[in-house]
């Protein structure tokens, strides 16, 4: 549908001539908080990574390779193995491990929390195309019936991450802590870079049997994102206006950034705002149907 991709594209524009703070209402700036609140933030997006990714591959999650991480926390609702090349298939249980790796180095540096509940069933993540689409996709999204499907899935989660850790390192105090989440940061960027990349080579390529193409549907999770963030442009997908690519001279955007090329941020807030699929940091949803757990995302969820 080229008119999916035009509207996204127009709005984008739009969107990134107003100032950041285009909510009116909604923080868009830092929260104040201790760096173990920090650096325990990211596991409320490490275990929903490890979760998608090793279950995607493998047909298993976390419990069955470091249980002990979760914290007593409980198992996600709806993960599946994913029908996915072979290739992708290892691609994504690389990725898994690493989220594993990820936690372990979190955990052993400022303690865990309990691994909140998750939902990774086919009909949340069709709520959440059919969010970004505008209307109810027929037959529903399914992430976990082939690559690119699992692919498009995987696009609407590491990056979110990826820009709560740019977000995260300026308000960190300790030469350890910022050499945590810098090296955090390192992987989940190769990450992002590897699933953009693979779907870019796709871009034009209908997503069957929508009537919708691969890069039309990243511009309309990445709108919905920062829809859903109110604090500005802090996402593009893989195709964007001229006036957005890389110095102007290139429509591609195969790792998104500003102007200079520099990684975009997010605060705590925003990414609450993204995971819950809300546009509140209050109000639980989406991923994350009872909320993040740790004290940083607690603390919203206490004051309901």
């Amino acid at each position: 549908m080229a008119s999916l991709y035009f509207f996204s594209a127009l709005l984008l524009t739009v969107l990134v001539s107003i100032p950041i703070n285009v909510s009116g209402s909604a923080y868009c700036g830092p929260v104040e908080a201790t760096d173990k609140d920090l650096v325990q933030f990211p596991l409320n997006l490490e275990f929903l990574e490890a979760e998608f990714f090793l279950s995607g591959a493998l047909g298993h999650g976390l419990d069955a390779i470091e249980p002990d991480f979760a914290g007593g926390g409980p198992p996600p609702i709806g993960a599946q193995k994913a029908n996915l090349d072979p290739v992708t298939r290892k691609i994504i249980e690389e990725f898994g491990y690493q989220e594993v790796g990820h936690l372990r180095a979190i955990i052993t540096a400022v303690g865990g929390i309990p691994r909140p509940l998750y939902d990774l069933s086919p009909e949340a993540f069709a709520r959440l195309f059919d969010k970004a689409a505008g209307y109810k996709l027929n037959p529903p999204f399914n992430p976990y019936s082939n690559t690119v499907n699992y692919l498009l899935a995987s696009y609407a989660i590491p990056y979110v991450g990826l820009v709560g850790y740019v977000g995260t390192i300026p308000y960190l105090t300790t030469y350890s802590s910022r050499a945590l989440v810098a090296s955090l940061l390192g992987v989940e960027s190769g990450q992002d870079a590897v699933i953009r990349t693979l779907l870019y080579e796709k871009a034009e390529e209908k997503v069957m049997p929508y009537n919708i193409t691969v890069a039309e549907f990243t511009n309309a999770i990445s709108f919905l994102r920062n829809e859903l963030a109110m604090c500005g442009v802090r996402d593009e997908g893989l195709i964007v206006p001229l006036r957005l690519g890389a110095e102007n001279r290139t429509e591609s955007n195969i790792l998104s950034a500003d102007s200079n090329s520099l990684s975009y941020a997010r605060t705590q807030p925003q990414i609450l705002r993204i995971i819950y699929g809300t546009g509140s940091e209050y109000r639980p949803g989406g991923f994350l149907p009872r909320g993040g757990n740790g004290k940083i995302a607690r603390s919203f969820l206490d004051k309901v």
